[in-house]
């Protein structure tokens, strides 16, 4: 019997976080015949437990990093254009904090950040008094002076997946669920161990997020980097105001966190940094971040919280570069990609670092790198100008698409109506068809989620059980009952099964 002969990829990704589906992105895009290789669901680490934020990092520029600041303030408004549908704009209020940093020393800091990243759409900082504005009347009557500025916030796992999706439509493979135990340079292929299965590469990209180091260990590639672990966490309350600003708080340790209004109903406060030396399968909150959190809140707002006000918590880890920094906080956030050298045989690129705010960036030097050994097109900085799935039409418009979706598909309910075109933009339309009522969608699991949106995960963003859909793809879990997430959990294993 004649062997089939084991199909050869140009670039083999192991990694579905962001950065890893950022670079299949880029890589398909230039022509590249890619494979992915992810050993859970897309963004089940650290890509879906950010802050939702795509910034500058405000902070960073206490510890000097201007150009990783002038990097990541560059990338927003880029972003927001592919991506209208799951990024958009968002003000965050600055209190001042007497004994803490100087009203001069703040003011200074959001001038450099108003000017050093070529900002052109979102709004300028503004000074304010707090009594009498809409943010103030939340906080304590301490604060009264502060500053307004602008960022953007983000569904930093349907990022992630719709990396993938515009991946996969432009001829990438993408398995998830499938993890890779082991690769070795055959000459100039890579031949790889994953899911059960072989393949074969011209060139690995590693990907691994917090488990680049690992992902090494399992080809038995040498290297002498150190990464710092820092794990993020974050608490969801219900809603600690009813307007649409975000807050941005000082504590006096010298830390900062953040306030966000989070899927209409809740209000999301983090991030922790706290070294982590535990295993990355289901990290979690501890109790004292959870407590840490609704302390910090309480010193700000009036409404004072307890870890039992917590109906959500999650918690990722950061895989940062280990520049000797003595405080978690301050570490870098920059990233490095390191090549390896031609005589070696495949290439091997390891990304090391990064940040949700420079995935993008990130892919295109990546693959910019890889360039020098594959034969790719020529189109190097297209991802800053081609929308992801869903988002091809005009920032600024997004209303425009919920008022289409409310009135072609009347029998959807307002905040479904809403979470549809933040999740989805004009695929909305693809996924709701020819619909005339509720019962045309298939069965209803609750709080208008479908039978046809469900058959769209499964079948174009592999999701795979009821937690992909629920925490991933939405986060319908805030709402969902146990009974309702079984009943979408047995609907799903029967799909699949059949």
């Amino acid at each position: 019997m004649t062997e089939i002969p084991t199909p050869l990829y140009d670039v083999a990704v192991i990694g579905g976080g962001i950065n890893g589906c950022g670079i299949a992105r880029d890589a398909a895009g230039r022509g590249a015949k890619v494979l992915l290789l992810e050993a859970g669901d897309l963004a089940q680490g650290t890509s879906s437990a950010s802050s939702k934020l795509i910034h500058g990092g405000l902070r960073y520029l206490e510890h000097y990093e201007f150009g990783l600041v002038r990097e990541s303030l560059s990338e927003r408004e880029t972003l927001w254009a592919i991506a209208p549908h799951i990024i958009w704009p968002m003000r965050f209020v600055l209190p001042h904090v007497q004994g803490l940093r100087p009203r001069w020393l703040l003011r200074l800091g959001l001038f450099l950040y108003d000017h050093i990243g070529g900002r052109k759409l979102l709004p300028a900082t503004q000074s304010v008094a707090l009594r009498g504005h809409p943010a103030g009347a939340p906080l304590k009557h301490e604060f009264v002076n502060g500053f307004v500025y602008s960022d953007c916030w983000a569904d930093d796992a349907r990022l992630v997946v719709l990396n993938a999706r515009d991946a996969a439509d432009r001829g990438a493979e993408i398995r998830t669920r499938c993890r890779v135990t082991g690769f070795a340079r055959e000459g100039d292929v890579w031949r790889i161990h994953a899911g059960g299965g072989t393949f074969r590469a011209r060139a690995i990209v590693n990907a691994g997020g917090p488990g680049v180091l690992k992902v090494l260990e399992a080809g038995h590639v040498p290297d002498a980097n150190r990464m710092r672990l820092v794990r993020g966490s974050h608490i969801v309350v219900r809603n600690l105001f009813d307007h649409d600003y975000a807050y941005f708080f000082q504590l006096p340790d010298g830390r900062i966190f953040f306030a966000i209004p989070y899927e209409e109903d809740f209000t999301l406060i983090g991030t922790t940094d706290a070294d982590h030396t535990g295993p990355l399968d289901h990290v979690t909150a501890s109790a004292d971040e959870i407590a840490y959190l609704c302390e910090g809140a309480n010193r700000f707002f009036r409404q004072q919280l307890s870890p039992e006000d917590v109906v959500w918590s999650y918690a990722g880890v950061r895989p940062l570069i280990d520049d000797g920094s003595g405080k978690p906080e301050a570490a870098t956030r920059g990233y490095r990609l390191e090549l390896s050298d031609a005589g070696e045989g495949a290439a091997l690129l390891n990304i090391f670092g990064g940040k949700l705010t420079v995935y993008r960036h990130l892919a295109q030097e990546a693959v910019d790198r890889l360039a020098a050994r594959l034969p790719l097109d020529d189109r190097s900085g297209w991802t800053a100008d081609e929308a992801l799935p869903g988002g091809n039409f005009t920032i600024g418009t997004l209303d425009a698409i919920i008022a289409e979706i409310a009135a072609r598909y009347p029998f959807l309910e307002g905040q479904t109506v809403r979470r549809m075109a933040h999740a989805y933009g004009t695929t909305s339309f693809e996924i709701l068809g020819d619909a005339t009522s509720l019962a045309d969608c298939g069965h209803h699991f609750g709080y208008g989620l479908t039978e046809r949106e469900v058959e769209h995960l499964t079948t174009n963003e592999w999701a795979r059980t009821a937690d992909d859909i629920l925490w991933r793809r939405t986060k319908l879990g805030l709402r969902f009952t146990p009974a309702e997430a079984r009943a979408l959990a047995e609907h799903i294993n029967e799909r699949i099964a059949a």
